[in-house]
């Protein structure tokens, strides 16, 4: 802190220059001039020197970086690591560029839009973008939540994309599926079988042992999930799920158990494409060499979903078997399996002609 004089055009004025640090610690400096006599000189030091100190003990107001970080902290205690490292990887690389040291609160809705639709170029595809905003959203929400905004900056901003048509397996697709993987005894038989008897996701299958089993119950308890960044730890939705045993489904765990031998841990095989995440890839090359739909594995998954809803199974019973979180996830499903317009064109009115009608009416006109 300093006042000193100075001389500007014969006249002696006063100069002041205050100093000092704001709650980031960040040095900060004010300084005032053209001040006409000592007394006003030292008025104006000692409300530069408040106006510093109020900088240093007011709430320091959080940039996107760090409430980023922040939000992660939190996310952590109930979301999975693959998740949080979903987000980690993406805003890091897609948003941190643009807004690492903007403060949040001054983030507005145009440089949402600007920084999803003009300064990342790079996304490869649309559903990319998408998913980036929709993280994006979430962390302007939890700042919503913690109350540091009062609106959320990026409503109203979305990304288009076109649906993807979500592949399942018939009936007969099916049957011939698991026929042909048995009889050419694929080793990959009984993690499809399991997959769609029950409707697990991979990670779920995997890590399924025969202690999550229980044959008198008829039941198959589904807590754990594994991947091969984290290893074995809880499933998608943190809960615990019971899949039923239908009578085939017990009949092959039967026999799985007498196969893998009593001081086996694991239901399934440890299949080295399996832990590689080549699955997918497996699955669809053995569909096209048997000459059916191609699907990935998660396809079995819907597969299993698609047929319980068109044969009458309630929504409720099975969101609970494949453990979704929301209902609206399953429900998408019901379009997936058309028993939503199940029945729609019954009531149409009319009728084509039969074949009888129509060759009676023919002879009519040839005889007229």
């Amino acid at each position: 802190m300093a006042v000193r004089t100075y001389i500007d055009d014969g006249k002696k004025l006063y100069e002041v220059y205050v100093n000092g640090f704001d709650s980031r610690g960040e040095r900060v400096q004010r300084k005032r001039k053209g001040i006409e006599t000592l007394r006003k000189a030292e008025t104006i030091e000692f409300e530069l020197m408040r106006e510093l100190a109020k900088l240093k003990e007011e709430k320091v107001p959080l940039r996107w970086a760090e409430w980023f970080d922040e939000c992660m902290k939190r996310m952590r205690l109930e979301m999975m690591p693959s998740t949080i490292a979903g987000y980690e990887t993406q805003i890091k690389k897609w948003i941190h560029p643009h807004w690492a040291n903007l403060e949040i609160r001054t983030i507005t809705k145009s440089d949402v839009y600007d920084v999803i639709f003009n300064k990342c170029e790079g996304f490869r595809t649309q559903y990319t973008r998408r998913n980036v905003l929709k993280m994006v959203k979430r962390i302007f929400q939890m700042a919503v939540e913690e109350g540091m905004l009062d609106r959320n900056p990026s409503s109203g901003v979305s990304v288009r994309v076109s649906e993807v048509a979500q592949k399942v397996l018939t009936v007969t697709e099916v049957e011939i599926f698991l026929r042909e993987a048995s009889k050419s005894y694929h080793r990959f038989y009984p993690v499809w079988a399991m997959a769609l008897m029950t409707g697990m996701r991979s990670g779920e299958l995997f890590a399924l042992k025969w202690t999550d089993v229980e044959f008198e119950n008829r039941k198959i308890s589904v807590s754990k999930a594994w991947s091969s960044k984290i290893g074995i730890t809880s499933t998608k939705t943190r809960r615990t799920r019971i899949v039923p045993m239908s009578d085939d489904l017990l009949s092959f765990l039967k026999e799985r158990k007498l196969k893998c031998g009593a001081d086996s841990e694991f239901v399934l095989p440890r299949l080295n494409e399996w832990e590689h995440g080549e699955q997918a890839r497996v699955t669809r090359e053995f569909c096209e060499g048997i000459g059916i739909t191609p699907i990935k594995f998660h396809d079995l998954r819907a597969t299993f979903i698609t047929s319980l809803l068109a044969r009458g199974e309630s929504l409720a019973r099975v969101m609970s078997m494949v453990g979704h979180s929301e209902l609206k996830t399953t429900n998408g499903y019901l379009r997936k399996a058309g028993v939503d317009v199940q029945g729609g064109t019954d009531k149409l009115g009319y009728k084509l002609p039969q074949e009888s009608e129509a060759t009676i009416l023919s002879i009519v006109g040839r005889i007229k």
